[in-house]
């Protein structure tokens, strides 16, 4: 059975983004970007929310980024993507789906069909939502050595506690540090 992953970028004070939706604090590096590729390597399915969606749809697709780092968009223009958005009229990114209702019996079915793992890169509320109707298997949040002081929190809209079971970490010379975490389902 397919996982469903969350890969969020998160600050030491707890933002996933600035005041106005910035990510321009994220600390990317070689060591960074060589992470990013295992782990699309571990996944063939990609899963956002509209905002997430609108904003790796304007850059990947475009001749800076396939110059700039030309198997991260390889792979992000071709795999499958899912964006999940009540408010989104189409969705025109190559190998891209528009799922509008029945979230969880979506990725139940994503979940049972043969294939690698899905993750959802970003796309805070749509996280909140998947870990509120218990559809998420695993969280990796990395956490960046940078204190923003305000900004959009962290998986605003979870509503009720939500216990972790931490399984792995990594240390990047850079000072990210990532936490691979299960939800606790026992402790429900």
């Amino acid at each position: 059975m397919r996982k469903a992953i969350v890969f969020m970028m998160t600050t030491l004070d707890g933002f996933f983004a600035g005041p106005n939706g910035e990510i321009d604090w994220h600390v990317v590096d070689d060591e960074f970007n060589e992470f990013a590729n295992d782990q699309l390597g571990s996944v063939d399915a990609l899963l956002f929310g509209r905002a997430t969606y609108q904003g790796m749809e304007s850059y990947w697709p475009t001749p800076v980024a396939t110059t700039n780092d030309p198997i991260i968009a390889d792979k992000m223009n071709n795999f499958s993507k899912i964006v999940f958005s009540r408010t989104l009229e189409k969705a025109e990114w190559h190998n891209t789906r528009l799922v509008k209702e029945n979230i969880a019996e979506e990725v139940a079915k994503l979940k049972q069909q043969a294939g690698k793992d899905l993750i959802i890169f970003g796309s805070s509320n749509l996280a909140a939502s998947f870990i509120n109707l218990g559809l998420i298997d695993e969280l990796r949040i990395m956490v960046n050595p940078v204190v923003l002081g305000n900004g959009k929190p962290l998986f605003e809209g979870i509503h009720d506690k939500l216990h972790l079971k931490l399984i792995k970490t990594k240390t990047f010379h850079s000072g990210n540090i990532l936490l691979y975490y299960q939800p606790d389902r026992k402790e429900l």
